[in-house]
């Protein structure tokens, strides 16, 4: 992928309206060409960018026109998703973490005080409150 590739006015604007996820047809009727047009002009787009994909060029388009940065390939998306996953596990496993538990718990909780305060009764709100204290 080439970030400092110049593409002509007409390329870029076919190129953001791609990249914004609009089909060939959108393009051509948005810029009032034809769909053959269109199609030829993201050829042209795709040999001056080297990319080969509709994904690509939207990629490409955000990385080189609005300042993404393209350092984060997948290698170090993996690299950072495993880090997390070596922080939360455990703490998972030891049960420290209870990320999961509570938010079924504090549901159970608020639904119980619902009912009660439909069914006329008096519920104490600040027994919620201390529940999530615990």
């Amino acid at each position: 992928m080439k970030l400092q590739a110049e593409l002509t006015k007409r390329e870029n604007q076919v190129a953001e309206l791609l990249a914004w996820g609009a089909a060939k047809k959108e393009v051509a009727e948005k810029l009032f060409i034809s769909t053959r047009t269109v199609e030829n002009t993201a050829r042209s787009i795709y040999a001056k960018t080297g990319v080969q994909k509709a994904t690509e060029l939207c990629v490409w388009w955000f990385c080189a026109k609005c300042g993404v940065p393209a350092s984060l390939d997948p290698l170090k998306r993996a690299f950072i998703a495993g880090l997390l996953l070596i922080v939360l596990i455990p703490r998972e496993l030891t049960g420290d973490g209870d990320l999961f538990r509570i938010g079924r718990a504090v549901r159970a909780k608020t639904a119980k005080i619902i009912r009660a305060r439909r069914n006329g009764e008096d519920e104490n709100s600040t027994d919620f409150l201390n529940f999530l204290t615990r």
